[in-house]
């Protein structure tokens, strides 16, 4: 197991023709030189006579940091068109976006149903209607519109509506695939503000 000392390592190790010292010109495989030496004169004069970096070092001059301006973050916006939805995929959503909104209409019916019975109503309802002489054949309104039919005709109601949905959206899938080949689709503009 060889540990890293942040030192560059060299597979030839006893051999020092192939290691770099200071104030070499690399070479390549024919031992001819990368660059001419003016031109490594020319680069260390460029760039100050700075040291070359070495590995894990990673600081910068004082000369680099005082020309360089703070960088201030802009908002970046991007475009983009809604040219095609697919029609499987909102059927699927809107199957369960629908089943979801049957199920909470049957307890939200329920809730009511029990409150309104909780407070009288439908006893009341009842004996206002035996008191105008309205009631011919013992009108009971609790009987009629007791928690199981309530229930059951808010469950029918409830699956017509979810058929009713789902096939809705996906004619509208449809239809707006067809006027999106016409008219290229919604654009959307999104920035990270």
């Amino acid at each position: 197991m060889s540990q890293n000392t942040g030192e560059p390592i060299d597979s030839h190790e006893g051999n020092d023709e192939h290691q770099e010292q200071p104030g070499r010109t690399a070479r390549s495989f024919s031992s001819k030189p990368l660059i001419s030496t003016e031109a490594a004169k020319e680069h260390e004069a460029e760039s100050g006579g700075s040291k070359p970096i070495q590995m894990g070092s990673f600081k910068q001059s004082p000369s680099l940091s005082a020309n360089k301006r703070p960088s201030v973050p802009r908002a970046r916006r991007m475009r983009l068109s809604l040219t095609r939805i697919d029609p499987w995929s909102i059927t699927k959503v809107s199957f369960l976006l629908a089943i979801a909104g049957a199920i909470i209409q049957i307890v939200a019916v329920a809730l009511i149903w029990l409150l309104l019975n909780s407070i009288g109503l439908f006893d009341n309802v009842t004996q206002l209607i035996s008191k105008t002489g309205l009631d011919a054949g013992g009108f009971d309104l609790s009987s009629v519109l007791s928690l199981s039919t309530v229930l059951s005709a808010v469950t029918i109601f409830s699956i017509f509506e979810v058929v009713l949905v789902v096939v809705l959206a996906t004619i509208v899938a449809f239809l707006y695939n067809i006027v999106s080949a016409l008219v290229g689709g919604v654009h959307v503009t999104l920035g990270d503000d």
